[in-house]
């Protein structure tokens, strides 16, 4: 499982400084890129080389306990399938031993011209190396 560590700044809270579920969403999110990143490949890259975005398509967040202000966050995340036009993730934020949410995330691949439903591109390993 890849790990992204960040830690919660003050815009990423509510009033009474617990983590924002939607800045949660957010750290995800950078976890994700982050993973792409490590396989030698950005998303202004798979937008501009190979004609792709990605969108979610889906999404499940399970909530477990609070993030608050300062704490020191890990988001891991791990490919569970590639198929031939989406990508599904499994993902955990954590504070120590402590897991705050898990998550499921399937990216949808998307021609970037169209929009439309498109394969993955072949020149990437999706479970391993770029």
């Amino acid at each position: 499982m890849d790990r992204l560590r960040l830690r919660v700044y003050y815009e990423d809270t509510d009033a009474g400084g617990v983590l924002y579920h939607a800045a949660a969403v957010r750290y995800l999110d950078r976890g994700r890129t982050e993973w792409l990143r490590a396989r030698g490949l950005t998303l202004g890259e798979l937008q501009t080389r190979h004609a792709r975005l990605f969108a979610v398509r889906a999404l499940r967040v399970d909530y477990l306990a609070p993030g608050r202000l300062d704490d020191a966050l890990t988001v891991g995340t791990r490919l569970r399938a590639a198929r031939p036009a989406s990508l599904r993730f499994a993902q955990e934020l954590r504070r120590g031993a402590a897991c705050l949410a898990r998550a499921e995330v399937t990216l949808a691949c998307l021609d970037a011209a169209s929009g439309r439903p498109a394969a993955l591109p072949a020149a990437i390993d999706w479970d391993g190396h770029a």
